[in-house]
């Protein structure tokens, strides 16, 4: 569960893990609606996996749960109670990831960018930076020994466009596309620029000042804008749209 969006995957029990879409049925992104109760999250899911042809009750035999919205997870909380009838295992303090946080505070870390780590360490090792690309961009930093290290928190692409279009009454929103030169030859196209590559800019610039400190490492993307942004970043190495699903998949095995 993310601020703007959330991410839902129906996995098969015990497939391989050998790939972030290994044993991936189905998978969903919907809006992120804060005020929504336990009852309508109950119908969303249904509906969902109904148009796959599964039902709640007798396809789910087992839940794993990550947010950055602690209104959301609580109302979560209150439809597995109503519904589910197991344990969900949910990202949070006490849970086993298998990652050592080095954080001063390990409790502040988001539990997305846990799961991320597991992911990205699952399948390409360390030392490697995760790029999310969300409601803000994270940068998550992975060592060699599989211990997340820290990172750095930057506005995202779509909230940065957002406060520029309720600033300047003349700009209006685009399509977020690469334009056919980094000179713009219009507003639209200047704008497109400054998204696509000035953002891809920031992501190869931080990288680059990762790697002064690590060395190499490898540089994995994901979150929705990971497909705009990557191609024009000279920096990313693998872009894994399901990474987040991935890992908390290895949470929910590490803790069945």
């Amino acid at each position: 569960v993310g601020n703007t969006q959330t991410v839902l995957g129906l996995y098969e029990a015990d497939a391989a893990v050998s790939a972030a879409d290994a044993g991936l049925v189905d998978h969903w992104r919907v809006r992120t609606d804060h005020d929504r109760t336990s009852d309508e999250h109950a119908v969303l899911i249904r509906n969902l996996l109904r148009q796959s042809g599964r039902d709640l009750e007798e396809t789910v035999t087992g839940l794993a749960m990550c947010s950055g919205v602690p209104r959301v997870l609580a109302s979560l909380r209150e439809m597995v109670d109503r519904y589910i009838d197991f344990e969900p295992v949910i990202i949070e303090p006490g849970v086993k990831t298998g990652i050592p946080i080095l954080y001063d505070n390990p409790r502040e870390v988001g539990a997305d960018r846990i799961a991320n780590a597991v992911g990205a360490y699952d399948l390409y090792g360390g030392p490697t930076v995760v790029v999310d690309f969300g409601t803000g961009n994270n940068f998550d930093v992975i060592s060699a020994d599989g211990e997340f290290m820290g990172g750095a928190i930057a506005p995202g692409v779509e909230i940065s466009l957002d406060a520029l279009f309720g600033r300047a009454a003349a700009l209006r929103a685009v399509e977020l596309v690469e334009p056919r030169s980094v000179i713009g030859k219009s507003t639209v196209e200047s704008l497109q620029s400054g998204a696509v590559f000035g953002f891809a800019a920031q992501i190869d610039g931080m990288v680059n000042r990762f790697r002064d400190e690590l060395g190499s490492c490898t540089v994995v993307a994901t979150g929705g804008l990971a497909h705009v942004i990557a191609p024009v970043a000279s920096t990313i190495e693998h872009v894994e749209p399901f990474l987040t699903l991935h890992g908390l998949r290895l949470v929910y095995e590490r803790n069945r």
